[in-house]
């Protein structure tokens, strides 16, 4: 380890993403306990560079950590990398959705073998119980259930636009009283009750499930309801919750799904009912059309639809985190992250390692 902790946080290549892992004050936290922060020029993020540096933090070119950054900092983000560098060398600190069976994570990992470099990926960053320490999930079920429900009401326009929940939550109050019905399956995790608060702000009454409910499924009380915002976290295959056939139902009244998990692609999927994402261009993809229209909203970005609220929550979450990161002893939670990339990566074929 470098006698200079060091940070690095990249600039996003995804136009839509405008959150941040760090916020400038959580930065000036780190900077004032010894961590030197680099933080790359982005046109899209929602925190003004300028804080970034008042608080103490070098400024990079975007894109700049590939040849710039030390070897020994740690690189920070939040979404996808770019498709280069092929071998990555870096100790990356971001969601890499790479170790559930996606399509894309095989190629991934394969670049972190090849390049030597580690991912230590913030969606395994948990406790010895298995809480995450750190996670958008509140304000996923938030903004997926607004839509949701904004949705459900013809109000939904696109493309999307980043809004201030106060005028997010302005335009949820604007329909209540329309007797919508919602079910969030899910309801006690962070994601299901973020989506509870947005559908209550929205006067649409809401059927909570949890463990017990999934367990002995009740697929035609699933279908009576207008909205389904799904949020359950899985990490083993399971029967799914809804299947192609059950739309056809005639008795449907079913007719928005937002899906916070967006595990397409992979046989953690639980509703196989859509097989590829929305996006802020298009946000509801239509799946049927009759006994009545049917639409399923899967956005992998939600938060960053209500991007300062939700990135100074995870900056919280995620400080003691980045300050563990730098502590004479190896943090166990971030060992436990890192032996999920070494077991991830042993699943690799072998030609992929070669």
């Amino acid at each position: 380890m470098a006698d200079v902790p060091q940070l690095w946080m990249r600039g996003e290549t995804r136009p839509t993403e405008r959150r941040a892992p760090l916020t400038p004050d959580d930065a000036a936290r780190l900077v004032a306990g010894g961590v030197r922060i680099t933080v790359e020029e982005s046109d899209h993020r929602v925190f003004p560079l300028e804080e970034y540096a008042a608080a103490g933090c070098r400024i990079a070119p975007t894109g700049s950590w590939a040849q710039a950054a030390p070897g020994s900092a740690y690189v920070l983000g939040l979404k996808e990398l770019p498709a280069a560098p092929d071998r990555l060398h870096h100790r990356h600190v971001y969601f890499g959705h790479a170790y559930k069976g996606q399509s894309q994570g095989p190629e991934l990992l394969r670049r972190f073998a090849s390049g030597g470099g580690t991912l230590l990926d913030l969606e395994y960053l948990a406790d010895a119980e298995g809480r995450r320490l750190a996670a958008f999930g509140y304000w996923a079920g938030y903004a997926g259930a607004a839509l949701a429900a904004l949705h459900a009401r013809g109000l939904l326009t696109a493309p999307l636009v980043p809004l201030p929940r106060a005028e997010l939550d302005a335009r949820l109050r604007a329909g209540a009283g329309d007797g919508l019905r919602a079910l969030v399956i899910g309801a006690g995790g962070r994601s299901g009750r973020g989506a509870v608060d947005a559908l209550t702000t929205a006067g649409i009454r809401v059927t909570r499930w949890g463990r017990a409910q999934t367990r002995a499924l009740d697929r035609t009380a699933l279908l009576d309801h207008d909205i389904l915002v799904h949020a359950v976290l899985t990490t083993h295959p399971r029967p799914p919750f809804l299947t192609p056939a059950d739309l056809d139902t005639g008795t449907r009244r079913l007719s928005v799904i937002a899906d916070i998990t967006c595990d397409t692609g992979s046989d953690l999927h639980l509703l196989p009912v859509y097989d590829r994402l929305t996006d802020w261009i298009a946000p509801a993809l239509r799946l049927r059309d009759t006994p009545r229209p049917l639409d399923v909203i899967a956005i992998d970005n939600l938060p960053s639809l209500i991007p300062a609220e939700a990135a100074r929550a995870f900056s919280a979450d995620l400080l003691p985190k980045l300050l563990a990161l730098h502590a004479p002893d190896p943090d166990p939670d971030w060992l436990r992250c890192r032996a999920a990339f070494t077991a991830a990566l042993s699943t690799l074929p072998e030609q992929l390692l070669g």
